[in-house]
């Protein structure tokens, strides 16, 4: 199912406004449960559009692109990272991993990420404020360094890599660099790697539960499987969940900037960024 387009998720930003407008116009009982609601769909929906909009940037030239995948495997090579090449054979000797390896790659990042927001919002909702808006700066962070173009493991089979995604059947990008829904030259970071990293340390931060650190698994295996299938690099992955510790440290020093500025503690005990699993 293709994703909602820019001018839909600006048609429900601009219906979800006249819905939170009107139900404060009411103010009723039910209403203080719906205003909220309609209020976060509103700015949810606008910064989706902008997100999609941003991405259909023209962007100027694909040169470069593979010489910067070089030195990536060249710092990984520096690092004593384990090669991708080396997961993705891993992968391709036992075939029963395959296709869920893409699968996985194609479908589980955005339901996820949707499913954690939704219960975010309403079981923790003290909470939600400040990984809404490390969802925010992570993501705007890689469409910054997209400009930055990287090629992704796939694109050199010189090295051994195989696009498992084509191998298998399931792929969001196309034949070519020109077709798909995914910009084909945006490996650095890996955006599917953020948005799990979000959920994964989100949930392990805001739950209670003592089954909280099973959800670490959902950022552990998306980092395996955009490796296995050729699609990111190691340190895609690693700039990504970087990415979101500045987002959050961000968020964090803000809040308590404007809470010293008004001269009252702040209204929730955030997270700072390191402290994922800090229960309070």
């Amino acid at each position: 199912m293709p994703w909602p387009t820019w001018d839909q998720a600006a048609l429900a930003a601009v219906l979800s406004v006249a819905l939170w407008w009107t139900l404060r116009r009411i103010r009723s009982e039910p209403t203080r449960f719906l205003e909220p609601v309609a209020a976060e769909f509103a700015l949810v929906s606008t910064l989706y559009a902008v997100w999609r909009l941003a991405r259909m940037l023209p962007l100027a030239t694909d040169s470069g692109a593979m010489d910067r995948a070089r030195d990536i495997v060249a710092a990984e090579y520096w690092l004593h990272l384990p090669t991708e090449l080396s997961l993705q054979q891993f992968v391709l000797r036992h075939d029963w991993l395959g296709e869920p390896t893409t699968v996985y790659y194609a479908t589980l990042h955005v339901p996820a990420l949707i499913a954690f927001l939704v219960w975010l919002f309403f079981r923790h909702r003290d909470r939600y404020p400040h990984w809404r808006n490390g969802l925010v700066l992570v993501t705007a962070g890689c469409l910054v360094i997209r400009f930055v173009r990287v090629a992704p493991p796939r694109f050199f089979p010189d090295l051994g890599y195989q696009d498992l995604s084509h191998h298998y059947g399931v792929s969001v990008y196309g034949s070519d660099v020109a077709t798909g829904v995914s910009d084909q030259f945006a490996a650095m970071p890996s955006i599917h790697v953020a948005w799990a990293a979000v959920v994964s340390f989100g949930i392990v931060a805001a739950s209670t539960s003592r089954w909280r650190w099973l959800f670490l698994l959902h950022v552990v295996l998306t980092t395996l499987v955009v490796a296995a299938t050729a699609n990111h690099w190691w340190l895609d992955g690693i700039v990504a969940v970087l990415l979101l510790w500045g987002g959050l440290a961000l968020d964090t020093g803000v809040r308590s900037l404007l809470a010293r500025h008004r001269g009252v503690p702040p209204a929730i005990e955030v997270v700072s960024a390191p402290a994922y699993a800090e229960e309070r």
